[in-house]
């Protein structure tokens, strides 16, 4: 008995157990929104498949987890070796129909963000295009967010790459464009933990424990800031409606636009005093409200919410994976006409969440709910995902240009999947001096992300030409805004 104990044990593969946050993430597909993190890598010259596949091997393979396959027992999820793995399988030769250009692109990379991965074998896959846009290639990975955070992937993915295209096996890009950001909040002592514990005590009672009166007094033994962190991030009220909320489908849309020029958004940020992320967040609502009244929506005072991931991880974890972040509440100001005010509220907004631990209290509330019963996180998810409209992502890359398998990497773009009930993906992702743009969304929410996609550079050259009309001794204001623009939004 204990001898077929054993062969089973083998056939089945060596077993880890999973965290209880990646756990959480595992168990947060749905048909209407696959837990995958969805990139599009671009590059001028056509690649070699055996050639990427060398790389594949030798690079990606090197974490282990990657020929793990997450599987789901009575004693929890666990990661388990595939004794089966065939790299064929998970990176595979693809072609576009017609001229192979960026909307046949487009519709291709639609198409595999609707598909969920298959659980049967490691959840990851990566599609080499053959003969994109005249010549090049493309690289389509796809990535369960059970693996790690966007992040953490977008690191993975990066450390496939040279600063050169002959460069020898094994040298790898320097990440001097990783920051430290917010990664001291979770190594105060003991700061997650509490969090954790703080979040089981939610979960436990059903969520309903922010109704309860004695709730104060509960929280009031752990810290004043932490209930009071707790009790916003659990009384929110739910995102007002609009044609981006709605039941949601199976079909995913996803567009890209033409990116942007880093310095002169740098430059938009120093004449408001604001921070680079705060412009692109205030472009992305500027695209959006146009969208909106374009579609007939009533945006008069309307403002949304995104969740915006926060990094925790350490600078020195940075290619470790798992996922460590924390989700905050932004504010995107759609029914704001003024595109200066907008940003003004926009950076207020970020400013207050910079201050606040929301992140962490999200964080340990996933770390609780990858304990509870599948239908307690069911509820817990669509508790949250009614606070808000979108999901928003901004990651910086390294400014300088990258290689992979001898090609020179011209432009990419990634999404993180959305929960529950949220449809739509706002990702930023700065590169090479240039910022790109890009949209998932439900296809029954927004059809034609490209009519989005393209509102980006005109909402940006709004600010643009503001910020180039105004005083450069003072800063612009709303005020001095609405003044310099030439008629009403």
């Amino acid at each position: 008995m204990a001898m077929a104990t054993r062969a089973g044990t083998r056939r089945r593969g060596r077993r880890e157990p999973m965290s209880r946050v990646d756990t959480a993430w595992l168990r947060m597909e749905r048909p209407t929104n696959p837990m995958m993190i969805t990139g599009v890598l671009m590059f001028a010259e056509p690649m070699s498949l055996d050639r990427l596949k060398r790389v594949v091997k030798e690079r990606f393979l090197s974490y282990r987890r990657f020929r793990q396959k997450a599987v789901v027992s009575s004693a929890g999820a666990q990661w388990e070796t595939d004794l089966n793995f065939n790299l064929d399988w998970h990176v595979q030769h693809a072609a576009l129909p017609g001229r192979g250009d960026k909307r046949a692109l487009e519709r291709f990379v639609s198409q595999l963000a609707s598909s969920p991965l298959n659980h049967d074998r490691p959840l990851w896959q990566f599609h080499l295009v053959e003969c994109y846009d005249g010549g090049g290639s493309a690289l389509v990975a796809r990535i369960h967010h059970s693996y790690a955070d966007g992040i953490a992937l977008v690191q993975v993915l990066l450390s496939l790459t040279d600063t050169k295209p002959d460069a020898e096996d094994g040298e790898e890009l320097s990440r001097t464009w990783l920051k430290q950001q917010h990664a001291g909040v979770a190594r105060r002592v003991g700061a997650v933990d509490r969090y954790v514990k703080l979040g089981s005590k939610v979960v436990e009672k059903g969520l309903e424990m922010y109704r309860d009166p004695t709730l104060a007094g509960v929280l009031a033994k752990e810290g004043g800031e932490i209930a009071r962190e707790l009790l916003n991030a659990l009384a929110l009220s739910d995102d007002p409606p609009s044609l981006l909320r709605g039941r949601l489908g199976v079909s995913k849309r996803v567009a890209w636009a033409e990116p942007l020029d880093l310095e002169e958004v740098k430059a938009v940020g120093r004449a408001c005093d604001c921070t680079v992320n705060d412009v692109l967040m205030a472009t992305a609502a500027g695209a959006l409200r146009s969208y909106m009244i374009e579609r007939g929506d009533n945006v008069d005072g309307l403002t949304l919410r995104a969740t915006v991931p926060v990094n925790l991880r350490p600078l020195e974890h940075a290619r470790k994976l798992g996922n460590h972040f924390g989700l905050v509440f932004l504010d995107l100001p759609v029914g704001e006409g003024n595109p200066i005010r907008r940003l003004e509220r926009v950076a207020q907004c970020m400013e207050e969440l910079k201050r606040s631990r929301q992140a962490i209290v999200a964080y340990g509330l996933l770390a609780a709910l990858g304990m509870a019963p599948a239908s307690m996180q069911g509820l817990a998810l669509e508790l949250f995902s009614r606070k808000a409209t979108a999901v928003a992502t901004n990651v910086p890359g390294p400014q300088q240009p990258l290689y992979l398998a001898g090609c020179m990497l011209r432009e990419m773009m990634f999404w993180v999947p959305q929960t529950g009930s949220i449809g739509v993906g706002i990702s930023i992702l700065s590169y090479n001096n240039r910022v790109h743009f890009g949209l998932i969304a439900d296809g029954r929410l927004i059809p034609d992300p490209d009519a989005v996609i393209r509102r980006f550079g005109a909402e940006f050259e709004k600010l643009l030409y503001l910020s180039l009309m105004g005083n450069w001794d003072t800063r612009l204001d709303a005020e001095a805004a609405e003044a310099l623009m030439p008629a009403a939004n």
